[in-house]
């Protein structure tokens, strides 16, 4: 992950945001996209390596040629409770968009518990990866965002020499770390004009996927009775894993 690396992130972050889907998010959206003409299916052969991709689907619904290749996957998630929170409040963007009426925090947070998601219940995308990041950690890094929100620093090496690019000790010496740690900031990513005009996949605004980036804004949105319910969910779907999330009460 040397200097010319951050250099091409800071390209690519500099593009126009009206340019057409991006082929990393090509490869989920030609799967569950739809009919969108824009939609093509992705030529992964003839791509140039290394090559990079993002998903949300579950592990058990990626390709076989995915599974059982060499290739580096990392998980990101965060805090159920704060997940919920920040799906309610994207879809409603999309509802409106759309001219269609918003759903309730209450009809919300009833599909949620109910398992009644995109891409599934967020208890089994999680374990899916969670196991195998155990059973093959050389292979599936599993990282949340509470924990890289509290020490980037380390997150980042971490990410680095799980790729098989560690930093050099020149490249610390010369401030690469803190860069990328600027460069890939909620704050930075957010004000990108990459990120904040144009839209991706079936016509949602790209401003859509940023809201404050905050750790523990449910708190602001939970009633009692919702804190208990997700609670006993977690506690009942993680149960016989060491999987757990810091701030849920």
């Amino acid at each position: 992950m040397a200097s010319t690396d951050l250099k091409h992130m800071k390209e690519d972050q500099s593009r126009d945001g009206q340019e057409k889907i991006s082929e990393e998010n090509k490869f989920e959206a030609s799967l569950y996209g739809g009919k969108d003409p824009v939609l093509t299916q992705v030529d992964v052969p003839n791509m140039t390596e290394p090559r990079l991709f993002g998903t949300h689907m579950p592990f058990p619904s990626l390709p076989k040629s995915v599974k059982e290749s060499n290739c580096k996957i990392i998980y990101i998630c965060r805090n159920p409770f704060d997940i919920f929170v920040s799906y309610w409040t994207f879809f409603n963007k999309i509802r409106l968009k759309k001219s269609l009426t918003e759903l309730t925090l209450e009809e919300a947070f009833e599909r949620y518990c109910k398992g009644i998601c995109i891409f599934g219940p967020f208890w089994e995308n999680m374990l899916g990866y969670f196991k195998e990041s155990i059973e093959r950690p050389y292979r599936v890094l599993f990282l949340k965002y509470e924990d890289l929100k509290e020490d980037v620093n380390f997150n980042i090496k971490r990410i680095a020499e799980f790729v098989g690019i560690p930093f050099t000790q020149e490249e610390e010496n010369n401030g690469v770390i803190e860069n990328i740690i600027k460069l890939c900031s909620f704050e930075s990513m957010k004000e990108s004009n990459g990120n904040n005009s144009g839209t991706v996949t079936v016509n949602v605004d790209r401003e859509f996927f940023f809201r404050k980036g905050e750790i523990g804004d449910w708190v602001n949105y939970f009633s009692p009775s919702m804190i208990e319910r997700l609670s006993k969910i977690m506690q009942e779907k993680f149960s016989g894993s060491s999987l757990s999330f810091k701030g849920c009460p």
